[in-house]
């Protein structure tokens, strides 16, 4: 195991605006993760759909493999959270490409100790993600197994949904659920209005697509939304 991926779960702590490359511009998406690295990214994340477990298809190994180099060699971590139906069938096709964290969700398989293992035995952080609908108590089984637990904040499937008002309190429940040991990360509609609320009910990674890669800036989008989550967390 490299050194990147043994540091990845303590990194994960950190508080950080993890920027998604759904919405980034695909014509130039090596242009687009340096201009956000160069700003202070040091997580970036991979949303990948499959087409059954949500209407969408994006991103594969393909792209994790092409990016790998890109964002190792500037200290970054590579997040893929698979939307995917029986993601156990891909865990290993994401770590041999390069994924540091692999998250999966709680709804798209019955196998999800097994599929944190495997995770966990590929070399990858592991993390488990929950719908909007979920019972938060899901994650009680098998919370030895996470570095990270992923809150959704808005139905996944789409980029540029608006945050759900009422995940505000599902964060603050999950977090007192959870060991101080994982990272509860936060997912939809993040943005200059969402980012202070989210970290202050107890998330500490904040993944921001629309929000970051839809301003003319990205770079200073990112900027700012850092900026008001380290006052948040002051």
């Amino acid at each position: 195991m490299s050194e990147q991926l043994r540091a990845a779960p303590a990194r994960l702590l950190v508080p950080e605006v993890v920027p998604s490359l759904l919405a980034a511009d695909f014509s130039r998406l090596a242009e687009q993760v340096d201009l956000v690295m160069a700003a202070g990214a040091r997580i970036l994340q991979i949303d990948v759909m499959d087409g059954q477990f949500v209407p969408e298809i994006t991103m594969g190994p393909l792209v994790v493999r092409a990016l790998r180099d890109l964002v190792h060699e500037r200290g970054g971590l590579l997040d893929c959270h698979l939307m995917v139906e029986r993601p156990e069938r891909q865990i290993d096709s994401f770590a041999a490409a390069g994924a540091d964290v692999i998250t999966i969700h709680a709804e798209a398989t019955p196998h999800v100790h097994y599929a944190l293992q495997q995770i966990r035995e590929a070399g990858c952080a592991a993390g488990l993600a929950l719908n909007p609908g979920t019972a938060l108590e899901v994650v009680e089984p098998v919370v030895d197994l996470l570095d990270l637990c992923l809150c959704m904040t808005v139905n996944p499937g789409w980029g540029g949904q608006a945050h759900i008002a009422s995940s505000t309190d599902r964060i603050r429940r999950l977090r007192n659920l959870l060991p101080g040991s994982i990272a509860l990360q936060v997912d939809g509609g993040i943005s200059l209005a969402t980012i202070e609320g989210a970290a202050r009910a107890g998330a500490n990674l904040h993944v921001a697509g629309t929000s970051v890669f839809g301003a003319p800036e990205p770079a200073a989008a990112f900027t700012a939304l850092r900026d008001a989550l380290l006052r948040a967390v002051r």
